[in-house]
């Protein structure tokens, strides 16, 4: 069963028992948030900085997916960060895993620290999974693409890793 309810100036679509699911159109959720080096990041600094921002959610520091979605994103950044669009990766590992990532890959923008799961829950993406015949609650690889005036110009689930960067930089024409 669907409902939909405004919260704020953003309508989110929930079915019973799941996430939110957010979409394109959408108003981003605000965050201020830590990330693994003890900067602060804040969405509405940001966008009245004129940045564009892709926040994407990944399950696990320094595993296979993981780590091809961010040095792809690494090996992109001269072409992002020139159009003045911001990456922040997030996930639930502490800021010790995050710094040890992003040494050890050479990254070149912020993991954001989610211990919480404040964010997850804000963006809809801590949702139940399958694998193998288990279930359980976990991170869905998903990306949000937030232009300037607070709006969700992507919002992607279940996103594949490999390749994905591309896509992104399509959805933003800078390819």
């Amino acid at each position: 069963m669907n409902n939909e309810r405004l919260q704020g100036e953003m309508v989110l679509r929930r079915t019973m028992g799941e996430a939110i699911t957010l979409v394109e159109g959408n108003k981003a959720p605000l965050f201020s948030a830590e990330d693994g080096n003890g900067n602060v990041w804040n969405l509405n600094d940001l966008l009245a900085e004129g940045k564009r921002v892709v926040l994407y959610f990944y399950p696990k520091d320094s595993t296979p997916g993981c780590t091809t979605q961010a040095c792809d994103f690494r090996d992109n950044m001269s072409t992002l960060s020139s159009a003045d669009v911001a990456v922040f990766g997030v996930s639930k590992d502490s800021a010790k895993s995050h710094q040890k990532f992003s040494q050890k890959k050479d990254l070149n923008f912020p993991l954001l620290l989610d211990i919480e799961g404040d964010l997850l829950e804000q963006y809809g993406v801590w949702r139940e999974k399958k694998n193998y015949g288990r279930t359980y609650m976990g991170i869905s690889r998903s990306t949000f693409v937030i232009e300037t005036d607070r709006i969700l110009s992507l919002a992607k689930y279940g996103v594949k890793a490999k390749g994905h960067v591309a896509r992104i930089l399509a959805h933003l024409e800078l390819e």
